[in-house]
């Protein structure tokens, strides 16, 4: 067998599974990394460690394939931390490849990696001479099984050793589990609804069940919907778009009406269930997801499956030939003649612009094969809301998790190390968060072959703003010095333009025209004086728990 260090013995087994990897270099992985480029993984450098993981991240979003992370022990790997979790309360299979204390023990600069990712969620296996192979195809088997982030530990003192030989398993199969007697219910349930709706999650996407889930759809005449991380996954006759906050009244309204919901692949977290105004108090609730129990109360009947599967197996259990759509036509007139989102002012009162007239022309500018990404705060809701996407894995929302904000920047890296067909990578930021990972800027500019940066330029950290100055809290923690974003592009290498008015974005337009190709950089000045209807919401979702508590 050919000579490898247990830094190549971990190249090695990885790329079985992946091709990329993202990463600071520094003197805890400089014996991976040199790996990696000898046994052909593509590195692409980052200049945060954060961002390492939080490209990875974003790199499965967007592609559904694995990437690696990798970081020097200590400091680059706590400056990663904040990605970690993000990805652990995602559900994201992702690896940190990281350096560790030598295995003779730890020097007085170690801190107890094991530790502070077990507190994360994160497992750590630490490879060693003899299964430095086959801890890590472990490792890696458990993030695909687990849908979470591992860390693979390779202690300091082993790195540049010879590995030991090893008969290497072969990589596990997946399995597929359903119950039969629940799916019957469920099936008979389904078959005397009168108005059914199927709400799929990102569940549903990554198993493929869209075909199953649209046939089902057409059996039933039901109404569909999707969570933010399913959107347009059932696109089609009865398809009444995002479930939640960024949704309309009107669809809001439809889902409320439904008397039985089979929920495919998707939590029902707080905001999709508009916390807890979405379905009516009388509708039945039937969940099917690969967890081991239901995600929410309100569900009546829990299947824990495949959801490709078992809506194959409800399909081949209904009766007869698709239902009538009198459901689906009283859908179609009352989202005719019901308010759409709002389309925004042409006038503010600071003279800024509405970012919802900015999103919608923004849509009609912007690329049609796009891959947006979305970092989070306040703004998180204009893209879902007001722009196409085209598929759900077209919406990378990232920090949404983990309530985080500043890792658009690195999530657009890897995003656009994914895309392979020509898309363009679109992130949207606040200038917040674009201010907390400005140092991947350049990343991004050396990565991206094509990508958009929408700056919701504020001066502030607007969720903040709305949220507590509202109260009469002092705000001048909340702002921020307006940052010419569009100068510190340039000076990276990037086409920018500042845009105050929606006649501006002709400098993206023409860059468009003109082939679309690096990166352009739009710094877009808006009003903070536009509230978003998702954080109304939360807020009055807030101040409601606050009430019932203190009463």
């Amino acid at each position: 067998m050919t000579t490898l260090t247990v830094s190549g013995r971990v190249v090695q087994v990885l790329s079985s599974y992946l091709t990329d990897v993202f990463g600071v270099m520094g003197n805890g992985n400089v014996y991976f990394l040199d790996a990696a480029e000898k046994l052909g993984l593509r590195f692409s450098p980052v200049r945060h460690e954060g961002a390492a993981i939080a490209a990875a991240d974003a790199y499965y979003r967007a592609s559904g394939r694995l990437a690696a992370g990798t970081t020097t022990y200590g400091p680059g790997y706590t400056n990663a931390l904040t990605a970690l979790a993000e990805a652990v309360q995602a559900q994201i299979p992702v690896v940190l490849v990281t350096g560790d204390a030598p295995s003779s023990g730890a020097r007085p600069q170690d801190v107890d990696q094991a530790a502070i990712a077990a507190g994360l969620g994160a497992a750590t296996f630490t490879v060693t001479r003899e299964s430095a192979g086959s801890i890590t195809r472990q490792a890696v088997e458990y993030a695909l099984t687990k849908r979470t982030a591992v860390v693979i530990a390779i202690p300091y003192d082993l790195a540049a050793l010879k590995a030991a030989d090893e008969e290497l398993p072969a990589p596990l199969a997946p399995t597929v589990t359903h119950d039969a007697g629940d799916l019957g219910q469920a099936a008979r349930l389904l078959a005397g609804a009168k108005r059914p709706l199927i709400l799929a999650g990102r569940g549903a996407h990554l198993a493929g069940a869209a075909p199953e889930l649209r046939e089902l759809a057409d059996r039933l005449g039901a109404l569909t919907a999707g969570t933010a991380l399913a959107l347009n996954l059932l696109q089609g006759e009865g398809y009444l778009g995002v479930a939640g906050g960024f949704g309309t009244d009107t669809a809001a309204g439809l889902m409320g009406e439904a008397d039985v919901v089979l929920v495919a692949g998707a939590s029902l977290s707080p905001f999709t269930m508009r916390f807890g105004h979405l379905l009516g108090p009388d509708s039945t609730v039937i969940q099917i997801d690969t967890a081991l129990q239901p995600t929410h109360p309100r569900v009546d009947l829990f299947v824990s499956a495949d959801v490709k599967s078992a809506a194959g197996r409800i399909l081949r259990m209904l009766d007869g030939g698709p239902s009538g759509n009198a459901w689906r036509a009283e859908a179609r007139r009352r989202l005719a003649e019901g308010p759409a989102h709002h389309p925004g002012a042409d006038e503010t009162t600071d003279g800024r612009l509405d970012p919802r007239t900015l999103a919608t022309a923004l849509d009609a500018v912007l690329p049609e094969r796009r891959t947006v990404v979305q970092d989070g705060g306040h703004f998180l809701g204009w893209a879902p809301m007001y722009w196409r996407i085209p598929r759900p894995q077209d919406l990378v929302m990232v920090g949404t998790a983990y309530q985080t904000i500043g890792l658009g920047l690195a999530s657009a890296v890897g995003a656009a190390r994914a895309v392979e067909d020509g898309r363009t990578v679109v992130l949207a930021s606040g200038d917040g968060g674009f201010l907390m990972g400005l140092s991947d800027l350049e990343s991004l500019i050396g990565a991206a072959s094509s990508a958009v940066v929408v700056i919701y330029n504020d001066a502030a950290y607007g969720a903040e703003v709305h949220q507590y100055g509202s109260q009469g809290l002092t705000e001048k923690p909340m702002l921020i010095p307006e940052v010419d974003f569009s100068g510190i592009a340039r000076a990276l290498g990037a086409k920018s333009a500042i845009i105050r008015s929606l006649a501006d974005l002709s400098a993206l337009r023409d860059w468009i025209d003109a082939g679309a190709k690096g990166t352009f950089v739009a710094d877009c000045r808006i009003t903070s004086s536009v509230r978003a209807p998702w954080l109304c919401e939360w807020m009055e979702a807030s101040q409601a728990a606050k009430a019932a508590v203190a009463g």
